[in-house]
């Protein structure tokens, strides 16, 4: 393991600054009143449509009560339906609309075109690079004993 750095922190913490000015996480909603937050709940439901609440929240290492409330105002808004479980009477299945399935394929259009522009300033061969590091410490990042949470609040 590579001794840390504060100098590459800072420098690290910078990059990621910059990036998310980028804006590869944000929805290019017209009206504005969508949250990353929520784009995340319409981009995990639209990637498994049918799951439940409990299903989605643990996928989203969310408690179950978040996700209603957010499935809730997004249904609301016409992105999302719930529908009765064919197999539990008493459980939902969660659905996007056609309205929030549109908006969910023009947001996945968008960030494939930021990360277009963010990896055409590299070679192909800077490309795999990069995306081997990134894959490296995010893999180191998720195995360490210092990722997992333990449900209090970091330093």
């Amino acid at each position: 393991m590579a001794d840390e750095s504060p100098a590459a922190e800072a420098r690290l913490l910078e990059l990621l600054h910059r990036l998310r000015h980028l804006g590869l996480e944000r929805c290019p909603c017209r009206n504005g009143k969508m949250t990353t937050c929520q784009f995340a709940l319409l981009d995990r439901i639209a990637g498994s449509p049918g799951s439940g609440i409990r299903e989605t929240a643990s996928a989203m290492g969310l408690t179950p009560p978040t996700v209603s409330v957010g499935v809730r105002r997004m249904e609301e808004s016409g992105l999302l339906q719930r529908q009765p479980d064919p197999q539990d009477g008493r459980a939902i299945q969660l659905f996007p609309t056609p309205h929030g399935h549109e908006l969910h394929q023009r947001a996945r259009a968008f960030r494939r075109h930021k990360a277009r522009q963010l990896l055409a300033g590299l070679t192909v061969e800077h490309q795999e690079t990069l995306l081997r590091l990134l894959e490296r410490a995010i893999s180191a990042a998720e195995a360490s004993a210092l990722y997992q949470s333990s449900g209090e609040d970091d330093p």
